[in-house]
């Protein structure tokens, strides 16, 4: 019996620990999109603001860290962690890789006036 009250609090502090960890990347991510610091805005790096970079990191964190904690990945082998995880970055950023690249391309053919902006 006291064995069950020591599993429940380790999980509950773990519970907390996560929130916690989520939490603060969420209230950065949303404080820089409020405030959105002028060195962040005005540099660029790849052709993308600096601040669009440092979004797309923390998702990536945050995104890695729900699928460690709740996911239960942090129990698996090391084997099935690393096939499902990378893979699933791996992904994400060729995702990315596209959409940046295609959205740049349209948006260059409707700046320079190929096309009209009608919508």
């Amino acid at each position: 019996m006291a064995q069950d009250a020591v599993h429940h609090e380790s999980a509950s502090k773990r519970i907390w620990t996560v929130f916690f960890i989520l939490s603060v990347i969420t209230i950065v991510e949303v404080f820089l999109g409020i405030v959105k610091p002028e060195f962040l805005v005005d540099t660029y790096l790849l052709r993308m603001k600096l601040l669009n970079w440092i979004f797309i990191v923390l998702t990536v964190v945050k995104a890695y860290y729900i699928v460690w904690a709740f996911m239960h990945m942090e129990h698996e082998t090391k084997g099935m962690r690393r096939a499902v995880v990378w893979t699933a970055i791996f992904l994400i950023c060729y995702l990315m890789f596209i959409l940046l690249t295609e959205g740049e391309y349209i948006f260059d053919v409707y700046h320079d006036g190929y096309q009209s902006w009608d919508f």
